[in-house]
């Protein structure tokens, strides 16, 4: 590696939410995430939802019914009337 390009790198200690902690290097010297391999589903195999903001509810209330809009068909327009022409001389 060439000298004064690079930046430093440190032995950076990482935490997560769970409470898991383990070491790595990088730029930076403490990391703090949400979520890691102890925790995440995918290396679980657990089903974990993380709802930041009613976000899974909100799509489970909207999709419940079974009425998907892009599935039915658009309602059909009505025409608005236009008020007759007068005559103003």
């Amino acid at each position: 590696m060439k000298d004064g390009i690079h930046p430093t790198y440190f032995v950076t200690e990482v935490s997560c939410s769970c409470g898991n902690k383990f070491t790595t290097r990088s730029t930076k010297k403490e990391l703090r995430v949400d979520i890691c391999s102890a925790c995440h589903p995918f290396f679980t195999g657990k089903l974990k939802y993380i709802d930041t903001a009613g976000r899974i509810e909100k799509f489970q209330n909207k999709f419940a019914a079974g009425t998907y809009n892009s599935v039915q068909k658009p309602a059909e327009k009505t025409k608005k009337k236009l008020p007759a022409p007068t005559a103003e001389t």
